[in-house]
């Protein structure tokens, strides 16, 4: 263990309680019915997707910036970096204790969160987009710190960000007064899980802490796996609250030993979870707000009949991207599937490909076709959706029997990416 970090510890989150108080949401633990019967547990959703900032984001940055604040050691103003919801966090502090900031942002921010941080933070909070992911980000905060001498406020590899995260824990101990069996938790770069454990490790030594990562960025678990801070030569940064390609130093020394498993999820079971609860919840969430459900599929046998809580973590989602989560689903789900298609260059050839080749209740999506006078046959991309994964391999082989098939391009990554 690196002997030159300093660790929180339990006495510095109740500490941390206090200090944000006022600020800071006692959000509900809520016993979900429809989970717990698919999963024949107990399963119980922490709201922090019902703070002010919609994210949990805000404990850990109102303790730290707070506590600069009380010090008198932020006279030239503040600055950091972050994804989307540490930057809301930090913007609602700045406005509340009247403090300049300053936020770098990469890029490929959605704009629902660029928006809900210009609304927290008001005249109190510049934006910069910089770079198409988070890491890119903190280095050009670090670099405007170090130009301005503005306190970096960071999103995870914090002491004192870290107990306002265990906060969270402190209320969860309070809500459920049974055993808790496990605890599933979203990681990005650590700072939740490592202020959780900080917690659980002290009052519930015998709760089992679960961290889930998005398969396209788990950088924790390979992290774990080497016993070694990895750095992921590339993220997909679809689950952009979780995708960070180093997680903290701190962070990586506190889940090493505290966590009691680290699971990735495919992003594909994360849009699903997400459209599950929305439509059967009314419960809004982001894609990391969602890992933490997402995983539960994963450890059905083990949490048979168990305590289990859920941190759900933000709910700043754009709208816009509804129609990619939707088709991430259908992909995920074995429901859609594309094709290269070869059409004979004749009239009602189209017509014969949806009478002999697709089922009665299938359904053309996407279609792109250019016909050429000089060849006989023209290749066209065509998306189908199938009422159930079954279909797919009578589809397949009547394709095949009546000449139309070229290629399966749900296996071709390159090809796809342009589709959804």
């Amino acid at each position: 263990m690196n002997e030159t970090l300093t660790f929180p510890n339990l006495e510095a989150v109740k500490e941390a309680r206090k200090n944000i108080e006022d600020v800071v949401n006692y959000t509900p633990l809520q016993y979900n019915q429809r989970l717990s019967e698919k999963y024949e547990a107990h399963i119980f959703l922490k709201r922090e997707d019902l703070q002010p900032v919609r994210s949990y984001k805000l404990r850990g940055a109102y303790n730290k910036i707070k506590s600069l604040f009380d010090q008198g050691e932020i006279s030239a103003g503040i600055v950091c970096a972050s994804a989307g919801n540490h930057a809301q966090g930090v913007a609602f502090s700045c406005r509340q204790l009247q403090i300049k900031g300053t936020v770098f942002m990469p890029v490929t921010t959605p704009k629902q969160k660029l928006e809900q941080v210009e609304m927290f933070g008001g005249n109190f909070m510049e934006i910069r987009l910089v770079g198409d992911t988070f890491d890119a980000s903190k280095n050009a905060a670090l670099d405007f710190a170090k130009a301005f001498g503005a306190a970096f406020i960071h999103p995870f590899d914090d002491v004192q960000i870290i107990e306002g995260q265990g906060t969270l824990a402190l209320e969860i101990l309070e809500q459920q007064k049974e055993m808790l069996d496990y605890i599933f938790m979203p990681i990005g770069g650590g700072g939740l899980a490592s202020g959780i454990a900080t917690v659980f490790q002290e009052l519930s030594k015998d709760t089992q802490l679960i961290g889930v990562e998005p398969k396209g960025a788990p950088s924790m678990k390979i992290s774990i796996d080497n016993n070694l801070n990895t750095e992921l030569p590339e993220v997909d940064g679809f689950v952009d609250g979780a995708a960070v390609k180093r997680v903290g130093d701190l962070t990586f020394e506190i889940c090493k030993n505290a966590l009691s498993g680290c699971i990735p999820v495919d992003e594909g079971r994360v849009c699903d979870t997400i459209l599950q609860l929305y439509n059967k919840d009314a419960i809004v969430l982001e894609p990391a707000g969602a890992l933490s459900i997402s995983a539960l599929e994963q450890y059905r046998n083990q949490i048979k009949g168990k305590n289990v809580v859920c941190i759900v973590s933000g709910s700043n989602n754009d709208i816009t991207r509804m129609e990619e989560i939707k088709e991430r689903a259908l992909l995920y789900n074995g429901l859609k599937h594309y094709f290269m298609v070869k059409f004979p260059q004749r009239p009602g050839s189209l017509k014969d490909f949806v009478l002999n080749v697709l089922g009665p209740n299938d359904d053309i999506t996407h279609f792109e076709y250019t016909k050429k006078n000089s060849r006989e046959t023209a290749l066209a991309i065509v998306g189908i959706e199938l009422p159930d994964p079954s279909e797919f391999s009578g589809l397949q082989q009547r394709m095949q029997e009546l000449g139309y098939f070229k290629s399966y391009l749900n296996d071709n990554p390159d090809i796809l990416n342009m589709m959804v």
